[in-house]
């Protein structure tokens, strides 16, 4: 009996292990958005967590939400000092979602500041 249940645990722990790997090493998708940045804060109860948002359209109808992860320090920093400015992200999308890690699947690598196709010189 007592080996039976340790090897459902185990079979459970492994299934979980081998989902979790799936979802936070493997990528979807990569890719690049540019928009107005309009939100990023750090925010949660039990998990914090980095969320942000831009605008991708004049009336703000196009909104694309994105997570940073807490070890990217550099471009935490960077999306604090651009706040309210266009922006360039790089993000990798995962197949799913993790709570603490993030509310999006869309995760940003690295951004860079770019100048607005809205007030061109």
């Amino acid at each position: 009996m007592k080996k039976t249940l340790f090897f459902i645990i185990l079979g459970i722990v492994l299934l979980f292990t081998l989902w979790y790997t799936s979802v936070y090493f493997a990528t979807y998708s990569e890719g690049v958005r540019s928009g107005e940045l309009i939100k990023f804060s750090n925010k949660g109860i039990v998990f914090k967590t980095w969320e942000g948002e831009i605008s991708q359209g004049i009336s703000g109808a196009q909104i694309f939400s994105f997570s940073v992860e807490d070890k990217d320090k550099e471009v935490i920093k960077k999306l604090e000092e651009y706040q309210g400015r266009y922006v360039k992200l790089k993000y990798k999308e995962r197949f799913a979602t993790v709570s603490w890690l993030g509310d999006s699947k869309y995760f940003v690598i690295d951004v860079e500041e770019e100048e607005s196709p809205h007030f061109r010189k």
